[in-house]
């Protein structure tokens, strides 16, 4: 089917890299129109240096560069760490949690410009066509999707190669690095090359945020975090910015080889995919997030939130931020960290990061007089007796029955 005049528009998501920039000139192309390129800004540093420059030279319009970074850490990052959310009990969900907002702005510069359709990098194999897509239709129900991966006869890493060549597009190669990574301020991810062999250990060139554990100081280090109703606000007594936080957990993380994580994942379309990260301060973060709730946080209100992690966790992995279901479940959420109020004290060391102190002026449950192992006034020991006998009554009369059928 000819795609020529069937878009006057596009917006398409754009990193610099190998794959998108052979979409922008493939979409150039096959649907002859104008293309407007988008990066959203993360957290990735460098990697955003000369993209407008790039994405002229390679056939784009225009190019609009959007500092997310606060909004990113504060809306998304944020809520998803009140809930301790971890995908599949070890994935802090990095990649998954930055998708619905760059989504979310590029259909803002889509109204923007008045673009009829929006365009990605995502295979028709990952998880990421999903997250972007779902996120597109709730914005705009009759948005155009062009996701070329589906749509190309490229089917390969070394068919991408020929394409550009053929076209003159410079694009950054790398036989040194050959797997690829996205990174923002809660990780970075890697996948492809030699980590498709499950049994090969991920190279040490590799990662980019974390030391090696075993080169890490010798001297542990102490980090103090704060949170008010279940957000971090300040480390070491100094109140930042959600992204300065997250940016200033990072250096300590980073500096003692903390949050390196290497595992075999299930992807929503169905299949397992290997995947390499580095989280240093969403690791330090999530552990002192759990530490101030251990100490004000009611215990059946924790349990019900925890019952409902993996169910959150899966709804963000697979592209359902936006859903009624998820912000639903938000609400419930945030309504037990309301007295997340306090500190915790972290020990970091070769590649761990522990409690070792926690804190709440005004929301802590833990009163020593009751939890007291010295002699106390508040607590009858006595009834405890009847408190085990009434738990017990239903195995003891189920021990009644199997001794009356000897």
């Amino acid at each position: 089917m000819s795609k020529k005049g069937s878009v006057n528009k596009v917006v398409l998501a754009y990193s610099g890299g190998l794959d998108t920039s052979i979409i922008l000139k493939w979409l150039v192309e096959e649907y002859q129109c104008e293309v407007i390129a988008y990066s959203a800004d993360l957290g990735q540093g460098e990697e955003l240096d000369h993209i407008p420059e790039k994405a002229k030279k390679t056939g784009a319009s225009k190019c609009h560069i959007l500092d997310l970074k606060e909004e990113f850490v504060r809306d998304f990052v944020f809520p998803m760490f009140r809930a301790n959310a971890i995908y599949e009990g070890r994935y802090f969900l990095g990649t998954s949690i930055a998708r619905p907002l760059i989504a979310k702005a590029q259909m803002e510069i889509a109204a923007q410009e008045g673009a009829d359709a929006v365009s990605h990098g995502a295979t028709g194999k990952g998880n990421d066509q999903v997250r972007f897509e779902l996120a597109y239709y709730h914005f705009d129900p009759a948005i155009k999707v062009i996701a070329p991966w589906r749509e190309w006869d490229l089917k390969s890493r070394t068919a991408l190669e020929e394409y550009a060549q053929k076209h003159g597009i410079p694009v950054p190669t790398s036989k040194k690095f050959p797997w690829s990574s996205d990174r923002n301020l809660l990780h970075i991810s890697f996948e492809g090359a030699i980590l498709e062999n499950p049994w090969a250990e991920a190279p040490e060139e590799m990662y980019a945020l974390t030391t090696r554990p075993e080169d890490a100081p010798d001297q542990a280090e102490y980090v103090e975090v704060e949170f008010e109703r279940g957000d971090a606000v300040a480390v070491n007594g100094e109140r930042l910015s959600p992204a300065n936080l997250l940016a200033r957990l990072n250096q300590f993380g980073g500096r003692h080889g903390i949050g390196r994580v290497d595992l075999l994942e299930n992807r929503y379309v169905g299949m397992k995919s290997r995947g390499v990260y580095e989280t240093p301060g969403g690791t330090i973060l999530e552990e002192a997030h759990r530490a101030v709730e251990s100490i004000t946080m009611d215990r059946e209100v924790m349990h019900l939130r925890d019952s409902l992690m993996p169910r959150y966790a899966d709804m963000i992995y697979n592209g359902y931020w936006f859903s009624p279901e998820r912000l639903a479940l938000q609400t419930l959420i945030d309504a037990t960290q309301q007295t997340v109020n306090g500190k915790a004290r972290i020990k970091l060391y070769k590649g761990h990061c522990r409690t070792v102190g926690r804190d709440s002026a005004n929301d802590s449950l833990f009163n020593v007089d009751f939890a007291t192992f010295e002699a106390d006034q508040v607590y009858n020991q006595a009834d405890a007796e009847g408190f085990i006998k009434l738990n017990a009554l239903r195995m003891r009369i189920a021990a009644i029955q199997r001794q009356t059928k000897k």
